[in-house]
């Protein structure tokens, strides 16, 4: 049997101090986040306090004190002066999201009031569009919707019901909606549509009889069963080309906002030949801390034991993590500069014109090289992170490329090699789309040593579909 003992080992292990923590955390924020995060800590720490801009401050004047008689006096103000402007031409406009809009489900909701459906078929069919997806199909099968409605609600419903409920939520608008594949999604959509031409007829019938073949797009043997010319096969297409893969997108509700935006970490100028970068924390609040508790510790200090221990060892904590996080902030300000300035002299000649060809090779470990920082700590400024120059916003991450070398012994962008399929790709004959293997033997003309996976990998990053799916009639 094992003794059993005591003993003693020494061992060393890496150990983050809540501090180092809070830095990492805040390093990974972008500017948007960043912003809700200093709001946060000034709403739970009462030390920190926001402090003002310096309009805020030359609005901090005393009031002018008035007599009752000039309250009392006649306002002969003329008209025009009582409307102000109070916008500059430098003022930034923004856009203003107004709650209270509805949603798709309920839009379908609304529609089925006109409908003639009894409270028990109502229930079911509202029941069915709460199953819907965002983009507007059912994902679900009947018989999983029988056992919830008969689990949840207590009704009990059969999958012919189901069916015919289902078929009625399918009238609604927008079009589409309620269907449980792509081809159902765009018969229906056709379905809804007058069959006042020849091409329309003919798109009804590929799509409803030959759905198989048009997704492969096995166009010529449609063409020979179908026994069309190509002008009507090509007209065909453009109105099926009209139809929306997923018919939830069709509707937009005009009290919502909802346009994705970017808020840029990074403001980069160019101007006679010359840099400008700096950090965008016009959003961000300026965080101090609070005076009047570094006096009243002071005062608890003074008085020795006389002042209440707890109240004044929760002070002293609020006022550490209060220095605490406005060090962090800046030492993430430090960071974020130090980092984009090296990036920003590693890619110069890019930043000039915007010319993605005239990106260098560059990794993380590049930057952690020239700035001294770990690679992990550039993963994380770069994550998520923007800059607005003069020819547009980028992301960070579009910086970062691998290196491939060439004939002649020069390393090259990745960048480089997915413009030259792009535009060989835009170039081709839609009728005989180019192959990978193809492309690949162009690149290596052109001095690109590259394999056909790779330009698969390159091909799918650029969100090129293969050359079977590019093929057009």
């Amino acid at each position: 049997m094992a003794n059993i003992g005591q003993f003693q080992q020494q061992r060393q292990s890496t150990i983050l101090s809540p501090q180092q923590i809070q830095m990492i955390k805040l390093l990974e924020l972008p500017a948007v986040q960043l912003e809700q995060r200093v709001k946060q800590e000034i709403e739970e720490n009462p030390v920190l306090e926001d402090e003002p801009t310096l309009e805020e401050r030359d609005e901090e004047v005393e009031p002018k004190e008035i007599s009752v008689e000039e309250y009392l006096k006649e306002d002969d103000t003329p008209q025009y002066k009582l409307r102000t402007n109070n916008y500059s031409k430098d003022d930034v406009q923004r856009s203003v999201p107004i709650a209270g809009g509805r949603s798709l489900q309920e839009f379908l909701v609304g529609q089925l009031g006109f409908r003639d459906l009894d409270k028990r078929r109502r229930t079911i069919a509202e029941y069915i569009i709460g199953s819907l997806d965002e983009d507007g199909y059912l994902r679900r099968d009947m018989l999983s919707l029988s056992d919830d409605l008969a689990f949840t609600l207590g009704i009990e419903v059969s999958e012919q019901e189901l069916e015919e409920l289902l078929s009625v939520v399918q009238e609604l608008e927008p079009a589409g909606i309620g269907a449980r594949n792509l081809q159902e999604c765009l018969v229906l959509q056709m379905g809804q549509m007058p069959m006042d031409s020849s091409a329309r007829r003919l798109a009804f019938k590929i799509i409803n009889t030959y759905f198989e073949e048009f997704s492969k797009k096995h166009y010529e043997k449609l063409i020979a069963r179908l026994g069309v010319s190509e002008d009507e096969f090509r007209d065909a297409i453009a109105e099926i080309k009209r139809l929306s893969p997923k018919p939830g997108n069709l509707y937009v509700d005009a009290a919502s906002d909802t346009i994705p935006y970017i808020i840029p970490d990074f403001l980069l100028d160019y101007n006679d030949g010359e840099f400008d970068l700096t950090l965008n924390n016009s959003s961000i609040p300026e965080v101090k801390v609070n005076k009047r508790y570094v006096e009243m510790i002071r005062e608890m200090a003074r008085e020795g034991g006389n002042t209440d221990r707890e109240a004044m060892q929760f002070v002293k904590s609020k006022l550490d993590s209060a220095k605490w996080f406005i060090s962090a902030i800046k030492q993430r300000h430090d960071t974020l500069m130090r980092t984009m300035t090296e990036m920003l002299d590693y890619q110069r000649e890019y930043f000039k014109d915007g010319d993605k060809s005239k990106l260098r090779p560059m990794i993380l470990k590049d930057i952690a090289d020239r700035t001294g920082l770990d690679v992990s700590t550039i993963s994380r400024v770069v994550n998520s992170k923007y800059v607005q120059t003069h020819f547009g916003i980028l992301s960070l991450k579009q910086l970062f490329s691998e290196a491939m070398q060439t004939d002649d012994g020069t390393e090259v962008s990745s960048y480089e090699i997915k413009q030259i399929l792009e535009e060989c790709i835009e170039a081709e004959d839609k009728r005989k789309p180019l192959t990978d293997e193809t492309l690949m033997e162009i690149l290596n003309d052109k001095g690109y040593h590259i394999a056909r996976r790779t330009v698969a990998k390159y091909r799918e990053m650029l969100g090129i579909p293969v050359a079977r799916l590019r093929k057009q009639i």
